[in-house]
């Protein structure tokens, strides 16, 4: 696929700079400072002036029904990992979509899709990475960047150009084996906690929609949509 990349110095939020110039070509928009970066739900993201990569990714996957777009979910996080992992070891996916090198976050997705029918028309992919950050002052729980892990500056160009091209790869591939095999507690039993309260529970499967699927330990088998259920 070909991109068209926009670099921008400073905007509120990626996500919507491209909602508000959606194109019928391939286009990602790169900034260097994000004034209200989002997270999923109410979350933000902090990221210091021209050190991390924020950017937004604006595709057209007409060819992935409704019913599979969580897909692309995994094709995107998949393909940060593969470009990450030129840099780093000990990478893996938190469901839905986080990026983790062993318990800290070094990066989040924001997805945005406009449904045509029973098609998706536009798809927007927000990310953004913690690449040359080297303190972080939100309270945020677990933070962490490559600067940390490496100690050494990556390039940012680079690295967003090694995304998109591992995105392009994805894209087309059956990527539900890899993704559950990248999965952050994939194995063991850990903690968790629903609108109920906390339990024990192991990691069974995702479906198609996203749903994850946990058996607890008394045996039975719970299913949850994205924000139904917390990592403890």
């Amino acid at each position: 696929m070909e991109w068209k990349i926009v670099h921008i110095d400073e905007t509120d939020s990626t996500n919507r700079w491209l909602k508000e110039r959606r194109t019928d070509e391939a286009m990602v928009v790169v900034a260097d400072y994000q004034t209200a970066g989002r997270g999923c739900g109410q979350n933000t993201w902090e990221s210091e002036r021209g050190k991390n990569l924020l950017f937004s990714m604006l595709t057209h996957p007409h060819e992935v029904p409704v019913a599979k777009q969580f897909h692309i979910s995994m094709a995107i996080s998949l393909a940060i990992c593969e470009a990450l992992g030129q840099h780093i070891g000990d990478l893996s996916i938190k469901w839905p979509n986080d990026i983790y090198w062993r318990d800290g976050k070094i990066g989040g997705i924001l997805i945005e899709n406009l449904i045509q029918g029973s098609v998706i028309k536009d798809c927007i992919i927000g990310v953004g990475l913690n690449v040359n950050q080297r303190r972080f002052h939100s309270d945020a729980p677990n933070p962490v960047s490559v600067w940390q892990i490496c100690e050494h500056e990556t390039d940012r160009k680079q690295l967003l150009n090694d995304i998109l091209q591992a995105f392009d790869r994805q894209t087309g591939r059956d990527v539900r084996r890899p993704y559950l095999s990248m999965l952050y507690r994939r194995k063991g039993i850990y903690p968790y906690a629903d609108k109920d309260g906390a339990f024990m529970a192991e990691f069974i499967d995702v479906e198609d929609d996203g749903h994850l699927l946990l058996r607890d330990d008394d045996g039975r088998q719970r299913r949850y949509a994205f924000k139904e259920v917390s990592f403890i």
